[in-house]
Parts: C-alpha cells; sequence; structure tokens
C-alpha cells in the first residue's frame, strides 16, 4: 500500500483507539484495523483493563478474512500475561501480510519484544507512523510506566487578570456552565481528582464527574490535609458510590476525627511531613502505586504553586473568563516562589488554544 493508504488506516486505527480515553487505565489505548484487499475487514480497541486489546478485538471480527490482511496498530502488541493472555500469540498465527505499528510500548516486560517476534516470525512490519500522536494519547501511560508516578495536570478557572477568586474568596462562578461542562469531560479523562482541604471547606465540592457520557464514571477524590481539618459533614462523603476518598495528613493528627472520617468511608494515610504542608512527592509515588496513572489537581493557588514550585506538574489547563477582579488580595494562579527574572520564568511548551463561547481555554505542558 501507498503511505498515504498506511496514514489513513492508522488514522482510523487512532480514531478507534481514543474511544479508551478515560476508560483504559492503568493500561494505554489501543486501536486496531485490519485491511484487505482496500477494505477494511476488522477492527477494536481496548474498552478497559481486563478485556480484550484491541488486536484480538479485530481478529474476532476478521475471522478467517484476517489471512493475508494488513493490520494496522496503534501499540505493538503485548507479550506477556496480565489480567488477559498475551496478544502475539493470535497475532501471528492469524496469517498477517504485514503489521504497521504506530509505537513500541515503554513498558520494560514489553519494550520492542513485540515488533521484534513479529520480524523473526517473517511478517513485514512498519515502526513510527504517528508515532508522536501514540505518545500524545498515552501521555499518562508513558509517564506511569517509566516513572511510577501519574501524570499531574493543574487545571483552574481563571479571569483576565488571572484571579482565582476575589478578594473575599468568592469564586462561584468563575467560569460559564458550557466551561464547567468541558471540565467535567476533563475530569472523566483522570483517574483521580486532587484538592486541598481549604477547597472542601470552602467550597464543599462534591469532586464528581457529572456528565450525561459518563454516568458512571468514578474517580479516586485526594484531599492534602496536614491538620485533618476535613469537615465531618462534607458533601464529598456522601459521594462514596463515585469512588474512593483518600485523605493524606499528618502524623499528628486528632486520632478520633481520623476513626469518625473512616466510619465515613474516607482513607486515612498518614505521611511524616512539614509545618508547611504534606510531602507532595511521597502522594504521587502512593498514587503511583495504587494504578493512578493521571491526577487532575483543582487545588487552590497554595496547592498548584506547591506542585510549580516543586516540578511536579506536567501540563497546565486554564479556562479565562472576561471579567476583571482584581484586588491586591485577590489569588492569583501561580503564587509560588516565582521569577527572580525574565529568564526564570516557567515556560510552557506546546501550547494550544481553543475557545468556547466567550471563554478562551490554554493548555500547555511543562
Amino acid at each position: 500500500m501507498s503511505h498515504a493508504e498506511d496514514l489513513s488506516y492508522m488514522e482510523m486505527a487512532f480514531g478507534l483507539a481514543e474511544n479508551g480515553v478515560g476508560r483504559t487505565s492503568p493500561n494505554p489505548c489501543v486501536g486496531a484495523v485490519l485491511v484487505k484487499n482496500g477494505a477494511v475487514v476488522g477492527a477494536g480497541w481496548h474498552r478497559g483493563p481486563g478485556r480484550p486489546h484491541a488486536e484480538i478485538m479485530a481478529l474476532r471480527q476478521a475471522g478467517s478474512r484476517a489471512r493475508g490482511a494488513a493490520l494496522y496498530l496503534t501499540l505493538e502488541p503485548c507479550v506477556h500475561w496480565g489480567r488477559t493472555p498475551p496478544c502475539l500469540g493470535p497475532v501471528l498465527d492469524a496469517g498477517l501480510a504485514r503489521v504497521v505499528i504506530s509505537g513500541t510500548d515503554p513498558n520494560p516486560l514489553v519494550n520492542r519484544r513485540g515488533a521484534n517476534a513479529l520480524r523473526r516470525a517473517g511478517i513485514p512490519v512498519s515502526l513510527g507512523l504517528l508515532e508522536e500522536k501514540n505518545r500524545r494519547l498515552n501521555q499518562a501511560y508513558f509517564k506511569h510506566i517509566r516513572s511510577g508516578e501519574p501524570f499531574v495536570t493543574l487545571k483552574a478557572a481563571l479571569t483576565w487578570d488571572g484571579r482565582m477568586a476575589t478578594r473575599a474568596m468568592s469564586s462561584r462562578w468563575i467560569s460559564s456552565p458550557a466551561a464547567r461542562d468541558y471540565v467535567h469531560l476533563l475530569r472523566a479523562e483522570h483517574d483521580a481528582l486532587l484538592v486541598g482541604v481549604g477547597t472542601i471547606a470552602r467550597d464543599n465540592p462534591r469532586l464528581t464527574v457529572r456528565h450525561p457520557l459518563w454516568p458512571r464514571k468514578k474517580l479516586l477524590r485526594v484531599v492534602l490535609d496536614t491538620r485533618l481539618r476535613f469537615p465531618s459533614g462534607a458533601r464529598l462523603l456522601d459521594t462514596r458510590d463515585s469512588g474512593g476518598i483518600l485523605i493524606f495528613t499528618g502524623a499528628d493528627i486528632p486520632a478520633a476525627k481520623a476513626r469518625a472520617l473512616e466510619k465515613k468511608g474516607a482513607e486515612i494515610l498518614r505521611l511524616p511531613g512539614r509545618r508547611d504542608g504534606i510531602p507532595l512527592r511521597p502522594v504521587l509515588r502512593e498514587l503511583g502505586r495504587r494504578q493512578v496513572a493521571s491526577v487532575l489537581v483543582e487545588g487552590g493557588s497554595a496547592v498548584g504553586s506547591s506542585f510549580l514550585d516543586g516540578g511536579l506538574a506536567d501540563r497546565i489547563f486554564l479556562s479565562l473568563s472576561p471579567k476583571l477582579f482584581g484586588g491586591r488580595g485577590a489569588p492569583s494562579f501561580y503564587e509560588g516562589r516565582g521569577a527572580f527574572t525574565v529568564r526564570d520564568a516557567l515556560r510552557a511548551r506546546r501550547a494550544r488554544i481553543f475557545e468556547l463561547g466567550d471563554e478562551i481555554f490554554l493548555e500547555g505542558y511543562l
């Protein structure tokens, strides 16, 4: 096939893979397309942990028509047992004419072994088509596999002058209903949502995904609370069906308060901490150990600034509403150490801007 045809079918495979965003974690999003004599004879995408992988779905759909077909796969086939058997065997047995793979799997149990095994079996393999697209789609999986920590996105709603609230700490609502609806879609793409206890005390949020496209999405809700000030009547405690509640706190906390919150369904995890806050690196390591591959930080200025100062944020996602709050006491998005000179400024890479109504969304990587 021509390069243009290969590109077209791989784009189709990525279109399928994108259906897995927010569903497959801690596994990657993968899509597969089988093509024979210019016609698609099989297609599939990975729908979640424990469910068949994309190439297996495509092979099942194609049946005997897979023999002599070309397989377009966004990630090389796995070669190890996990919740499902290795995919390599069925792929080798299918009698494929060729395999086009976008990217290799960073998992050391798999990395290049799938592609190399296909080549050793005499199947022509093309590797690297739209590889950058694969890295972007699976950015959380790649980081989690390589570092053991989740991919961290800082999200905030701001005014045009960069304020997160007024000088009286009023912030409802900076953004429009349409923008807030979009944020629920963003939440649904993540495994966990993290805030500081100040957000719980001030706003009493539910921290759930409320969108018709995600009626049963569950999130781990993570709260940083050095002195266990978590309100016993917080609405969050009434939403246990929407995911777990994990409170990171210090070692010296009221035991009775901890027991009371645990009876209401929260998990309390004590960390030897500092007086100025919970150490973030142990938090991320613990989340990674729990197979949390992505976390959306919606905390206030102090929490977000701590992630930025610690070099622990991977992505920033901001919505800008056409309002001006002003006031020296009004909190802004980044109030950490700050830059001494212009050259010291944190700079976002791969910046992207889009509009929704009269609001502007900014996305960038650190």
